[in-house]
């Protein structure tokens, strides 16, 4: 059993900040705690969108607070997000996230990240060991 604290995570190298500046994240459970998950809480900043593609990565992303929307790019179908909310990138969806309010959410992905990945061209996290 462990616990971490998110307001001392947020001191060290688990927060990460995105080089855009579109959003950060502090990675709570990563692929070193073998949980075979990871566990984030990110947040994007208000007004900003971007395109993920997490072509190695499924996803499921709850709001804490904040409202947006996630647009799939393969179809257009859209999805508002608001506290209470959780959507789910189950096949690997190439998407848009718009943060009309600034967005706190709480993420799962699968495989759990290390904690070292960046997003590349596509969106996407690359496997690392």
């Amino acid at each position: 059993m462990f616990a971490r604290d998110l307001a001392e995570c947020e001191k060290t190298e688990r927060r990460v900040v995105c080089p855009e500046n579109n959003w950060e994240s502090t990675r709570l459970i990563l692929k070193e705690d073998n949980m075979g998950f990871s566990f984030h809480i990110t947040t994007i900043y208000e007004g900003k969108d971007f395109d993920m593609h997490y072509q190695n990565h499924l996803e499921s992303v709850y709001c804490i607070s904040g409202e947006g929307e996630v647009e799939s790019r393969e179809t257009g179908q859209k999805h508002q997000i608001k506290p209470g909310v959780v959507y789910v990138l189950d096949k690997h969806d190439a998407h848009t996230l718009r943060a009309t309010k600034e967005l706190k959410l709480a993420c799962v992905f699968n495989p759990p990240i290390t904690g070292k990945e960046v997003h590349n061209a596509e969106g996407a996290y690359e496997l690392l060991d």
